[in-house]
């Protein structure tokens, strides 16, 4: 997809819990720039909802690729939160 004048990739973040990998079908078109901050918001969406089904898993990642299946981002959960007692 264009936008002004430069190509802008579709971005596909795939869930990952040990083997398991939950595939993003749809992506979304965004500047690869802003990938991180998006991982980062997503993670600590999918633990804050865990949390209020009363589990979190720290042991799942994003995978983020591009169209072509390039790995352009990884974010470990356990990485997305700071964990105090």
């Amino acid at each position: 997809m264009l936008f002004d004048g430069a190509l802008v990739p579709r971005i596909f973040f795939h869930l990952r819990e040990g083997e398991n990998i939950l595939l993003d079908d749809e992506g979304v078109v965004m500047d690869a720039a802003a990938v991180p901050e998006k991982a980062l918001r997503t993670a600590r969406d999918i633990v804050a909802h865990d949390a209020r089904e009363g589990r979190i898993n720290l042991g799942c990642s994003l995978e983020i690729r591009d169209e072509a299946g390039v790995a352009v981002h990884t974010l470990r959960f356990e990485d997305a939160v700071e964990i105090r007692r």
